[in-house]
């Protein structure tokens, strides 16, 4: 049966002003909800979607015995990140109560055994393309987010999972040269915000040939893109702007200068006043469909996109007002709808609150 979670509207419209800055804040029981909702689902193992390819009757087993790290949160994408939201909260918040019972179940995840059933399992015949590429980026960014931390048993974690993070990454490696065209969808598949997360974990770790290729792919893709339109979008069970990331990821590999001129070339419909209206956040009329609630997730996400297209602008744009009103009223549609929301929302929406409050992507 589909569990109902019900989160305080209150604690988490809190948030907002409370991440005014990365790290800001002492809010520990507002925080606390986004990290109850990971720990419900964690280890949760039911219900579940698994999606792979069948080569045999073996391939027919449970979640814990595919993958046994991550096994819950309903698909392997959502534990992944789910972990990730643990990790970014116990980091930032050490001695919030939520904190041991965190360690306690990220422990049970991060087992050297289950790291290397989870690499067997990816490197098993047709999984080349296994959560290529929104879960894989998801599972370097967790890596980042260990690597980061300054903490004994981050570290510990940090290494058990690194033979799956040389997986993730190197599948990134040798699927990027081959890549013709950028996939442009509002789901998983979206090129533009996989490699936002992992041109940030390749600068986290080093990783200058990582870097380099993301920032050339980029390029490839997108530098010569002109003309875009907002008006088309949302798609109905979206939840990532095909628009709004490819100006996120830009930002990231574009000097401002530069990045300002491809922006005016690419998105001219940004207004130059501080209005909000102009980009209106989308409303849910069905928070127990797990499509239809994707859009909950896409408010979330356009707030931080924006933000971040925000930051990447060299200061004093007039564009800047506009993309930071937009923002702020797409923040408090996303929060507000996590107050309320079905399985089908509540295993995945706390990582995208959690990415947006604590500015994760700036």
């Amino acid at each position: 049966m589909m569990q109902r979670r019900v989160v305080g509207l209150a604690a988490l419209l809190m948030l907002a002003p409370v991440y005014a800055e990365e790290g800001s804040g002492d809010d520990e029981v507002a925080v606390g909800r986004f990290a109850d909702l990971a720990l419900t689902c964690l280890h949760q193992e039911y219900p579940n979607k698994i999606s792979h390819v069948m080569s045999s009757d073996e391939d027919a087993r449970p979640p814990r015995a595919l993958t046994p790290v991550f096994c819950g949160c309903f698909d392997w994408h959502s534990a992944v990140h789910g972990h990730w939201l643990l990790v970014r909260l116990c980091r930032m918040h050490s001695e919030a109560p939520f904190v041991a019972k965190a360690r306690e179940e990220l422990s049970k995840s991060f087992v050297p055994e289950s790291v290397a059933a989870e690499v067997e399992y990816m490197q098993a015949e047709g999984r080349s393309t296994f959560e290529r590429p929104y879960g894989l980026a998801w599972l370097l960014q967790l890596s980042a987010e260990l690597h980061e931390w300054d903490d004994s048993q981050a570290r510990a974690w940090a290494s058990i999972l690194e033979p799956l993070e040389r997986e993730a990454a190197n599948r990134f490696k040798e699927w990027l040269p081959k890549l013709s065209h950028p996939v442009r969808t509002g789901e998983h598949s979206q090129t533009a915000f996989a490699l936002g997360l992992v041109y940030d974990w390749a600068r986290c770790r080093g990783d200058k040939e990582m870097v380099e290729l993301v920032a050339r792919r980029g390029r490839d893709y997108f530098l010569h893109d002109r003309g875009a339109t907002l008006r088309f979008e949302p798609d109905g069970q979206a939840f990532l702007s095909p628009v709004l990331a490819e100006a996120d990821l830009m930002r990231r590999i574009l000097e401002p200068a530069e990045f300002g001129a491809w922006l005016g070339a690419f998105l001219p419909e940004l207004p130059l006043e501080g209005e909000a209206g102009w980009l209106r956040p989308a409303v849910v009329t069905d928070k127990a469909d797990g499509h239809l609630v994707h859009l909950d997730g896409l408010n979330l996400s356009r707030a931080w996109m924006l933000e971040g297209i925000a930051a990447g602008l060299p200061k004093g744009d007039p564009r800047i007002a506009a993309l930071q009103a937009a923002a702020e009223e797409h923040k408090r549609a996303g929060l507000t709808a996590i107050a309320d929301q079905e399985y089908e929302g509540g295993h995945w929406l706390g990582s995208f609150a959690v990415y947006l409050v604590t500015k994760r992507g700036l």
